[in-house]
């Protein structure tokens, strides 16, 4: 079966003020000393498990095509990222539409394990339709899709990204409790990096 990892990096950060995903990490994080850039280090997790995964990143963003192209993933540019979130999923899926199945991450979360990556990546493996992680209670990132869902991945648009296929679907989801609070931590601000 192949999965794919898809790293959404198509945002505008506006809340942050600046490219937040080539912000430097202020402490090592897992296997990925202090100082690296917030987006390499959610790529490295990613691609530690999935090593074909796809970074998605806005047409204008040459400093982060460079980044994600160095950490090894394959780089696409989705010219409709202004349109939102679920744009650049669909964007992402549309790419890779030869898998079988995907793990979508999100650039801003440098703290997901890759154990974490692995258990979304065996419940696919082993006939779940849809994967997410649960920590403490609230679920969060990174989230599984089978491909029965491609067409629907395919066509999302808006900044809600798949929300409205997990409330569809919602009784095709498989919970996974993890040990692993990175699931539920995003950074949105400069305080929410250095207060991590």
């Amino acid at each position: 079966m192949q999965v794919c990892g898809l790293l959404l990096a198509a945002g505008r950060a506006t809340r942050f003020g600046s490219d937040k995903l080539l912000a430097p990490l202020p402490a090592a994080t897992l296997d990925v000393p202090a100082g690296t850039p917030l987006g390499e280090a959610a790529a490295r997790h990613l691609a530690q498990v999935l090593p074909t995964s796809v970074a998605i990143v806005r047409p204008d963003a040459p400093a982060l095509r460079a980044l994600f192209a160095q950490t090894g993933l394959r780089v696409v540019e989705c010219a409709h990222a202004e349109d939102g979130m679920g744009a650049s999923l669909a964007c992402g899926v549309t790419a890779t539409n030869d898998a079988d199945a995907w793990v979508v991450a999100l650039a801003d979360m440098p703290w997901i394990a890759p154990a974490t990556f692995r258990r979304v990546v065996h419940a696919l493996q082993h006939g779940a339709d849809i994967v997410a992680p649960v920590y403490r209670g609230a679920r969060g990132h990174p989230v599984g899709f089978a491909r029965r869902h491609v067409a629907a991945l395919a066509t999302l648009t808006g900044d809600a990204g798949a929300r409205d296929l997990l409330r569809a679907e919602a009784d095709a989801v498989t919970l996974i409790d993890v040990d692993d609070p990175g699931i539920v931590r995003d950074v949105d601000t400069p305080a929410a990096l250095h207060n991590a």
